[in-house]
């Protein structure tokens, strides 16, 4: 039986792995259209965190995404020590702490610039506080009406956390900080009224995997009719019927509320290993077989987020993959370079601005478009493993006239 020594030495080695892979991985992706957005044009938070790095190490992919890969690393720390002394051996703490690093959910947050990750850090640090000094963080919580919007959920979460010990103090205070926030930041509600319960799911289910959304719906069902119910509980609880029950009305964005549900990990963990634990061997045929599938579409979910090019080869319509919005714009922008191109105009506005992030300003004497027009100048085809992708046809404007 490995010592605790030896489980922290594995850990760290694992962890250390990942944070390389995903630096690698960092450096394979392009600045999507939103990312730009954040980098030039919105004012939030997020935008000084990325303009930091960017100033720091330059403008480049991985200065992109290296405070978000930062924030990934602190949060598993802090889930580390959160679940010390959390399951009665250290086998399982490492199981669960595992899993919560390669949850597909978690490794994207680390890769792309959102504040899901840095969410996922800031809930955790306040766990962390509650579950070491039992008692809760008034600063920590008005500092969270200030970093993002969706930290209203967290004190609504409090405000029933609250209710249920009858503490006065900090019921009042939650309820005051949810209002607070809701009225800086406002509730989306434009748009028609359409049903996104489905897609909602199936988005947890892609950030969890199947298997694991399917027991840890169970598993919060379970705790709340036993009474078990942490401050942990109220938060994945509480962020997980809201975002199905708004989105029986709309499309939600699912970054304000997976950070809050995946926090609960751990509970499920020590939920399942207890319903494997008290079965004799013969009966636990069904748990070994959700445990091995859970593992399969973990590695392969992991594996994808990591080599996802590929899947270029065998999907009949380019933009049905997932990463479509964080490919391409270097690879033009390095094709242009090498033609000497430095200033273009375009139909895609949302192209120009991420070229801008690679040097290609916007300019007059170039054009260039997916469409094919008269007059043209050049062209070029970006393509990954041999697959023709996306091809630009470059166009001379003369006198200031488009080529169309």
């Amino acid at each position: 039986m490995m010592t605790k020594e030896r489980y922290n030495y594995l850990f760290y080695s694992i962890l250390a792995t990942l944070v390389v892979v995903l630096i690698f991985v960092s450096n394979t992706l392009s600045i999507s259209y939103k990312e730009a957005l954040n980098v030039f044009e919105n004012t939030s938070v997020l935008t000084y965190i990325t303009k930091i790095s960017i100033y720091i190490f330059g403008q480049n992919d991985i200065a992109l995404r290296l405070p978000f890969i930062i924030f990934y690393i602190l949060s598993v720390l802090l889930m580390y020590k959160i679940t010390d002394n959390y399951f009665k051996n250290e086998k399982d703490r490492f199981v669960s702490i595992l899993i919560f690093m390669v949850l597909p959910g978690v490794l994207s947050a680390s890769l792309l610039v959102n504040s899901a990750i840095i969410v996922t850090f800031f809930t955790l640090l306040y766990v962390y506080y509650y579950k070491n000094y039992e008692k809760h963080s008034y600063i920590l919580l008005l500092l969270y009406v200030l970093i993002d919007n969706s930290f209203a959920i967290l004190f609504l979460a409090i405000f029933f956390f609250s209710l249920n010990k009858e503490d006065k103090k900090i019921l009042f205070f939650s309820l005051c900080l949810f209002a607070l926030s809701m009225y800086i930041y406002g509730f989306d509600t434009d748009g028609k009224p359409k049903g996104y319960f489905l897609d909602t799911f199936a988005i947890y289910s892609t950030i969890f995997s199947p298997l694991v959304f399917i027991y840890f719906i169970y598993t919060l069902y379970r705790a709340g009719i036993k009474g078990e119910k942490t401050l942990s509980w109220y938060i994945s609880t509480t962020a997980l019927l809201l975002s199905l029950l708004f989105s029986f009305r709309q499309r939600i964005y699912i970054e304000d509320f997976a950070p809050y549900v995946i926090i609960s990990i751990p509970f499920m963990l020590k939920s399942f290993y207890h319903s494997y634990r008290v079965r004799l061997k013969e009966f636990r045929k069904k748990h070994n077989i959700a445990m091995i599938l859970t593992i399969i579409m973990l590695f392969l979910n992991v594996s994808l987020t990591i080599i996802n090019k590929p899947l270029y080869l065998v999907l009949p319509n380019e933009k049905k993959h997932f990463a479509y919005k964080h490919h391409f714009a270097k690879e033009i922008a390095d094709e242009l370079k090498k033609r000497n191109i430095y200033k273009v105009n375009s139909d895609d506005k949302a192209l120009l601005l991420r070229l801008k992030y690679y040097g290609i300003e916007k300019g007059e004497n170039y054009y260039i478009s997916k469409h094919r027009f008269k007059n043209l100048y050049d062209s070029f085809i970006i393509k990954y493993y041999g697959k023709d992708l996306v091809k630009i046809n470059i166009y001379k404007i003369w006198k200031n006239l488009l080529p169309y």
